[in-house]
């Protein structure tokens, strides 16, 4: 599994997020957490969401997860538990491109980036 550079994920995130309005944070792993209701330190406030929404816990409903086929980039997003914690999976990354495979490539993402917590960008579109 081959992973993306923080500038690609930062342009990613920046057109999968084109509302200029909106605020976010991407963690090293290709996690995104949307800020709906920003406030404060944003790396701070994101950090808080991803460590509580992040981690994997096996027959939670934090092992859940969605996978969404954007139109306009390659790859994919993958959902969980928290609806504004979302994670990119690039084409290569996944072993085979299903569902199950791209959904596990993320989740497994997801849970490095809640584990770890680096945060590697802040898009502040609070004006």
């Amino acid at each position: 599994m081959t992973g993306v550079n923080t500038e690609t994920l930062r342009d990613i995130w920046q057109r999968l997020l084109a509302d200029p309005h909106k605020s976010w944070v991407l963690f090293e792993h290709g996690t995104c957490v949307v800020l709906t209701a920003p406030e404060g330190e944003l790396a701070e406030q994101a950090t808080g969401i991803l460590r509580e929404f992040g981690p994997v816990h096996a027959g939670s409903s934090a092992g859940d997860f969605g996978v969404i086929d954007p139109e306009d980039v390659e790859g994919w997003v993958v959902t969980g538990q928290h609806n504004d914690v979302l994670t990119y999976v690039g084409p290569d990354e996944p072993g085979d491109q299903s569902q199950i495979a791209v959904g596990l490539c993320g989740h497994s993402k997801r849970h490095r980036d809640g584990t770890e917590l680096n945060v590697v960008h802040v898009e502040d579109g609070r004006g």
